[in-house]
């Protein structure tokens, strides 16, 4: 079982990395260290094709209102939608998804997602699957960092970890995950904004800009082994980073969505690069930007859309704007995995911080309900066209097989490469830490 430990810390048993580095009979289960590096990449765990593309919904969507319509209950509890037949005989959604509705056999709807610690809006538990209480010195990492620093890059022009996700009103909308105790080098590159015009050489040569790079690190006489929080080697990550990403066009490239044919274009839609209230945009084109992303080497890439929080007119909000439009990115994005061979290669995650109340308030709007929601699976290889998990008559409380949000985490770190119940990280006092704390989903094996 290997640890991955910092380049500073002491482990556990009071030596140092490079003391350990020096132990030439160290075995781990019959192999030497320099075996256990081959084996890796004979196995092709560092260049493998795996990635992930998480759409987090801001506000929390209201599960009854999606995949887990409750026909049977009062007026009051199922609400004005209606469900309707997909290409999966015995599942149903709603009926302003009737593109998803066409192409279920590709995915896996989650009716019964628990583990919210409460209301609060937060997207910590999506990227993370752990709650804010008692964090370990500097922070729980979300599942893009901690794939940045087990993976590292695919392509070293392209970050390993891309966020998508524009500021918002309320920051943890905006969040893409945190690096937590993993520091700054493992957080999500945000080509966002202007910053995209930064990322091509423009009147500067290759070699001029590698002259600039030996010139500011014979500048550079800081102690690196003095920085205990991890901040300044950080930098130096961001700053190699950089000019990778600046001596290749991939990453420019792999954002210019005029690049795809216009008909791929018209599938997947504009939708709306304006912020919706406090929250995120309903942008069509970074499901789009995501499968190019993760085409040319980006191992996570994280997006948000929408503002889901409706305490009030719930069902004109979801009708007119959001479901239409998440109707259409996603089974878009969905169908273009499968087209172009990336369906096994590449896992999908839509879903929020939890789910809405069963009552609809006089405002005719759901409110807060952490006690259950749910979420949409595809990709990665997963056997698709299966319903998981069930909630009451009401959509209440789930009945049948509660999903933890880790359960779900631990599932993509399996898929992507990463064994969730072996390998341990370090946190900033020292001690190890497994990367989840719940096992991977039998049903997605």
């Amino acid at each position: 079982m290997l640890s991955i430990t910092g380049k500073t810390a002491p482990l556990c048993d009071g030596l140092s990395r490079r003391d350990l580095l020096k132990i030439g009979a160290l075995t781990v289960g019959g192999l030497s260290l320099p075996d256990l590096l081959r084996a890796e990449q004979a196995a092709g765990i560092r260049n493998s094709r795996k990635a992930v593309i998480m759409i987090y919904m801001c506000g929390a969507p209201s599960h009854q209102d999606m995949y887990d319509l409750k026909m049977d209950a009062p007026s009051e509890i199922r609400g004005e939608f209606r469900p309707i037949e997909t290409n999966v005989p015995g599942i149903e959604i709603c009926e302003h998804m009737p593109r998803l509705a066409k192409i279920m056999d590709k995915c896996i709807p989650l009716r019964s997602v628990v583990g919210s610690p409460n209301g609060s809006h937060d997207s910590f538990i999506c990227y993370t699957g752990r709650t804010t209480v008692n964090q370990p010195p500097g922070g729980w990492p979300s599942f893009g960092s901690v794939v940045s620093e087990v993976l590292g890059q695919k392509n070293k022009a392209v970050p390993p970890f891309v966020g998508l996700s524009p500021d918002a009103g309320h920051p943890p909308y905006g969040s893409p995950g945190l690096p937590g105790f993993l520091g700054v080098g493992n957080a999500a590159f945000r080509p966002s904004g202007p910053s995209r015009d930064d990322m091509v050489l423009k009147e500067i040569s290759a070699d001029r800009l590698q002259s600039r790079k030996q010139l500011l690190t014979s500048f550079d006489s800081l102690r690196r082994d003095i920085d205990a929080s991890g901040t300044l080697e950080g930098m130096d990550a961001i700053a190699q980073q950089a000019f990778d990403i600046l001596t290749s066009s991939a990453l420019a490239e792999a954002l210019d969505i005029s690049r795809e044919p216009a008909e791929v274009r018209e599938r997947y839609g504009q939708g709306d690069p304006k912020n919706y209230g406090d929250g995120a945009p309903r942008n069509l084109e970074h499901f789009l930007m995501a499968r190019r992303l993760v085409e040319a080497g980006a191992r996570v890439v994280t997006l948000n859309f929408g503002r889901w929080d409706f305490h009030s007119n719930n069902f004109g909000g979801l009708r007119e704007t959001h479901l239409p439009q998440f109707d259409q990115g996603l089974s878009a994005l969905i169908e273009d995995l499968h087209q172009r061979g990336m369906a096994d290669d590449v896992a999908v995650i839509a879903w929020g911080e939890f789910g809405r109340t069963p009552r609809i308030n006089p405002d005719g709007g759901r409110d807060h309900w952490p006690q259950v929601g749910g979420g949409l699976l595809a990709g990665g290889g997963f056997p698709t066209g299966q319903v998981i998990g069930a909630t009451d008559r009401l959509g209440g409380e789930a009945t049948d097989r509660p999903v933890h949000f880790g359960e779900v985490l631990a599932s993509l770190y399996r898929h992507i490469g990463i064994d969730s119940e072996g390998v341990k990280l370090q946190d900033l006092a020292g001690r190890p830490q497994y990367v989840i704390e719940h096992p991977p989903m039998p049903e997605l094996a």
